[in-house]
């Protein structure tokens, strides 16, 4: 296990680097002591991955990990643990069975996982590999009558480059001096268009043919009731990066049976096909459906405040809990999620009394479009103003609405997160908020030696902040270390405790549990953006 040091001197420049922000070094060095050598931040996330399983939104593995969670915090003390709705999700889905490989020409077992709220093989099925080639909705008449029951892939595939770049990453000091001297965006600047709208309208034109064709090729595939439908993912050297092949909605329309296949088993069965080899494969897949609760939850726990004036303003961190299903979820986002439960682990066994309430919130159906954490705070801070916006591909035109601000909205302080990965902290997004640039990097001063120093006032999207940024609070995302989070373990396959860094999971939680504590014991909540 690597030793952390921390210095008495470093301690002692925090106040005198940003004597207008104040650190309290006694109650950093006990959360760096009970963070860097009391953690118990691999154990919190060896139960959400290895022993809940893949969590997909409304599935029993997320299920088992919420009640785990709330579990976990009723015993570190927590008040208030419960699990909250934050509105209707839709259907949840897993994965019982799953097994495929082809007979012919030879015996191969077939890297894949059934992509997500597609159904299953109803049992054990064996057929040739029929190649389906249609360049327009014309050319479909073909199959007619020649599919059912059969395994189909359509004659398109994409070509595995070799990589030439190192699929493991860290900052580089140049990379962070380059975020810290990002500028603010100009208010109201928008990107610049295209000088001509007759590419734009190509591109627009393009992509709904090509969604028209994909259409009617799913389509004919269930008119005909194949059996099963191979499709490519994207990845290489074994991993792929999985996704949903039907929607979660109840009233969803019914698909084909559907695998995604890693890229090498994928070319490897159309090259044998396109050459003109017969291809055999026997496949046995089931899927099951859960549709008696289709509300959605996030979990959430507190450590109250014990001011009189302070005690009903919050404090909040968080990450989203649920992941995709082909591997258990442990950087995308066990990571963060484990980092924030371990965070508040770290202050109740210091024993920290805050004077604001702080609360923790593990979201789901972040992976579908921020779900969680936008029900929640819409319920609980109000919503932005909204544009309408005409239908399109399917989508239902929307009214123009107004911005609706709830009296929380005025006792939320700030809302930290983390969901880039197991990387460590480097810094801190300000999402344009430069009135608490001072305030960040006196708090940062005292992990100067752990690597964690940058501040940026650039924005940074994708996850649960943005729910908070978008209503007008003070919402941040951590810099984290890229490590392989989007080249190897981002949905993949192969996102697995064993591609966790304990030593980075530490330093993150002591980080965040010294960040929440000084924001709960400023006199004044965080400043929000003019």
């Amino acid at each position: 296990m690597k030793k952390f040091t921390f210095s008495a001197l470093a301690l002692g420049l925090c106040f005198s680097a940003f004597a207008q922000e104040p650190v309290n070094t006694a109650i950093v060095q006990k959360i760096r002591t009970e963070g860097l050598d009391k953690s118990k931040a691999m154990d919190i996330a060896f139960h959400i991955t290895d022993v809940s399983g893949p969590r997909l939104s409304n599935s029993p593995g997320l299920k088992r990990a919420q009640d785990w969670a709330v579990k976990y915090m009723k015993e570190m003390g927590l008040k208030n643990v419960h699990l909250e709705a934050w509105g209707d999700f839709g259907k949840g889905w897993q994965v019982d069975k799953f097994y495929a490989a082809t007979t012919l020409p030879y015996y191969h077992a077939i890297i894949a996982s059934p992509k997500a709220w597609t159904p299953g093989t109803n049992g054990l099925i064996k057929s040739d590999v029929v190649l389906v080639k249609a360049d327009t909705i014309t050319d479909l008449a073909k199959y007619k009558g020649k599919l059912a029951g059969k395994i189909v892939i359509l004659d398109q595939g994409t070509v595995i480059r070799s990589n030439d770049k190192p699929e493991l990453l860290r900052y580089t000091d140049e990379q962070l001096t380059e975020m810290a001297s990002a500028q603010p965006q100009a208010a109201g600047a928008r990107p610049q268009r295209a000088a001509a709208a007759g590419p734009a309208n190509n591109q627009r034109a393009a992509m709904m043919r090509q969604f028209a064709m994909r259409a009617a090729i799913d389509s004919m595939l269930l008119a005909e009731k194949i059996g099963l439908k191979l499709t490519q993912a994207r990845g290489s050297y074994g991993t792929f990066f999985t996704s949903n092949g039907a929607s979660y909605k109840l009233d969803a329309k019914p698909v084909s049976a559907e695998l995604e296949v890693a890229g090498e088993d994928y070319l490897h069965i159309l090259r044998l096909l396109r050459g003109g080899e017969k291809v055999e494969m026997e496949a046995d897949i089931k899927t099951s459906f859960y549709d008696k609760d289709p509300k959605g939850y996030n979990v959430i726990g507190e450590i109250p405040g014990t001011d009189p004036k302070l005690k009903d303003e919050v404090v909040m961190l968080g990450g989203h809990y649920d992941s995709w299903h082909a591997g258990t979820g442990a950087t995308d986002n066990a990571a963060g999620s484990a980092v924030m439960i371990e965070a508040m682990r770290i202050l109740k066994a210091i024993d920290f009394k805050p004077k604001r309430t702080i609360r923790i919130a593990l979201w789901s159906s972040e992976e579908q479009g921020l779900f969680g954490s936008r029900g929640y705070v819409a319920e609980h801070f109000g919503t932005a103003a909204t544009n309408a916006a005409p239908a399109f591909n399917g989508r239902p035109a929307t009214e123009a609405k107004e911005a609706v601000i709830k009296p929380e909205h005025e006792k939320l302080s700030a809302y930290y997160n983390l969901d880039n990965g197991t990387g460590k902290i480097r810094g801190v997004y300000l999402q344009g908020n430069a009135a608490v640039k001072d305030i960040f990097q006196s708090w940062l001063t005292p992990f100067d030696d752990l690597g964690a120093k940058t501040i940026t006032i650039s924005n940074t999207g994708g996850t649960d902040h943005q729910s908070y940024d978008g209503v007008g609070l003070p919402g941040f995302q951590f810099i984290q270390e890229p490590m392989d989070y989007n080249t190897r373990t981002h949905h993949s396959n192969m996102d697995t405790y064993d591609r966790l860094v304990e030593d980075d999971l530490k330093q993150a939680a002591t980080i965040v549990a010294s960040f929440v504590y000084h924001t709960s014991e400023r006199a004044e909540k965080l400043p929000r953006k003019k």
